[in-house]
């Protein structure tokens, strides 16, 4: 364990995202990273970055989507654009839960109109893991600094209000910390204990990044501690009992 507190520093001062923007060279003149840095990216602005962005006039919605859309209250090319983007719909309404190719459940695809011009539509990275694996690249080529990347999504929770901060993408560490086999202050063995600290640290840099015109799209964590672990983060959907809820 580390014996430094952990340091958690927003990077401000980051212009406009715009398609074909470095985010790597960006982020690197704001803050000057460190060894083990572990960089949280929201979606929106990788994708934004990346092109992932779409125009809803050139959408021409299904009848499906116009059907789901006449009960949600949304543009029906909106929702063309979530069911495009979707592997599965778990939901109809009053929303629509969908997965994604990469294993991620979420709320409309993750497809999100805020902080773009009116009329354009940000999708989540079709390979979250892929991004995440690029931006970590690019933080070595231009700082010298081997870092951790989390890519970030805000999501609703099942039984509580509110958003939080999701991991959608990782790379350099690991997504969850098992403790299955380690004594607790007893003695006794931890038999089901997995902490997923990739969604932890996106939670809390949800908070710092703010959710409206804030401006901090990345978050920087300094000096967290090490863990062993895993990346098997998502429910195969054998094991998934919501999947199997919500599907009957």
């Amino acid at each position: 364990m580390s014996e430094k507190p952990v340091t958690v520093i927003g990077v401000r001062g980051l212009p406009l995202i715009r398609g074909g923007d470095d985010l790597p060279s960006l982020i690197c003149e704001q803050v000057s990273l460190e060894e083990g840095d572990v960089v949280c990216i929201a979606s929106s602005v990788y994708s934004k970055a990346a092109g992932h962005v779409l125009p809803l006039r050139e959408v021409t919605p299904g009848e499906r989507a116009v059907r789901i859309a006449a009960r949600t209250g949304e543009d029906p090319r909106f929702i063309q654009v979530v069911l495009d983007s979707s592997d599965d719909i778990l939901l109809e309404y009053p929303f629509v839960l969908s997965e994604l190719s990469c294993g991620h459940v979420g709320v409309r695809a993750g497809v999100d109109q805020s902080n773009i011009e009116d009329g354009m539509v940000i999708l989540l990275p079709p390979d979250p893991m892929g991004a995440a694996d690029s931006l970590r690249q690019g933080f070595l080529d231009r700082s010298g600094r081997r870092v951790g990347v989390i890519v970030t999504d805000t999501c609703g929770r099942s039984f509580r209000r509110g958003q939080t901060g999701h991991a959608v993408g990782w790379s350099g560490i690991l997504a969850i910390r098992d403790f299955r086999g380690d004594h607790d202050l007893f003695g006794h063995v931890l038999k089901i204990t997995e902490e997923a600290v990739v969604d932890e640290i996106a939670g809390f840099a949800n908070f710092v990044m703010g959710e409206s015109n804030n401006g901090v799209p990345a978050v920087v964590f300094r000096n967290c501690p090490s863990w062993a672990g895993h990346d098997d983060l998502y429910f195969r959907r054998e094991e998934d009992i919501f999947r199997k809820m919500l599907k009957n």
